[in-house]
């Protein structure tokens, strides 16, 4: 791998950045200054230092953010806030982009990562992950309406909707497990059975729960433990 590819995957600076640093003798590979930012290295056995800083390599990274309100499932957009303006522009170097999608009002626990095969497979219908959110409804849910989310619903598209776990707190509150992302899934299962919901948040992801000690914007790396569940989904 070019250093200055290596430099700019892991976020530690731009090309153009990689080449001053060069020029000025600001970095080493295992100890001998580099000027030509476009020499080969093996991200896996050479030591980078950047500006006196050592340059840890991950080919995959996992953050994860505890969504806030009003904040787009997105790497860009041209009006409103994206969950990368979220977190530093290290991290938005490394190509991140959401593992998924949470609707701009739904609050809770998504994944950022740059390993797209995986984000690929974990929301896959094929691969049963399951995704559970809290919510609150606006009318109470009787038997009957929690027998068909329980079941599957029709939401409009070729097929109802998989199976789904329902655990209530009460009648108008609980939490929502399933295993499919359609368009506004949550939502729409409950407008099949006349009810609407007014609160949703996710709480936990393929197994991983939202990390409670995040307030709501805030974000961290998930734990050597999390990488390895969500790697081996």
């Amino acid at each position: 791998m070019r250093l200055d590819k290596f430099l700019s995957e892991t976020g530690t600076a731009s090309r153009t950045e990689s080449k001053k640093a060069a020029r000025a003798g600001g970095i080493t590979v295992n100890g001998i200054t580099v000027k030509d930012p476009s020499q080969h290295i093996d991200p896996e056995k050479d030591a980078v230092v950047y500006m006196g800083t050592p340059v840890l390599y991950q080919k995959f990274i996992y953050l994860m953010l505890n969504k806030p309100d009003g904040v787009l499932s997105a790497t860009e957009d041209g009006e409103g806030q994206t969950v990368l303006d979220l977190v530093p522009e290290k991290y938005r170097k490394m190509g991140l982009f959401p593992c998924g999608r949470l609707d701009k009002n739904t609050l809770g626990l998504l994944i950022l990562t740059n390993n797209g095969p995986l984000a690929h497979k974990l929301l896959s219908p094929k691969c049963h992950v399951e995704k559970t959110y809290r919510f609150e409804c606006e009318r109470p849910l009787t038997d009957a309406d929690c027998d068909l989310l329980c079941r599957g619903v029709d939401i409009g598209e070729k097929s109802s909707t998989q199976p789904a776990k329902l655990n209530l707190f009460s009648d108008r509150s609980g939490e929502i497990t399933v295993t499919e992302g359609k368009f506004h899934q949550i939502k729409r299962m409950f407008q099949a059975v006349c009810n609407k919901i007014t609160y949703l948040e996710r709480v936990k992801f393929a197994d991983i729960p939202l990390d409670t000690t995040l307030k709501r914007g805030e974000w961290r790396e998930l734990t050597d433990a999390e990488r390895e569940q969500i790697e081996n989904k």
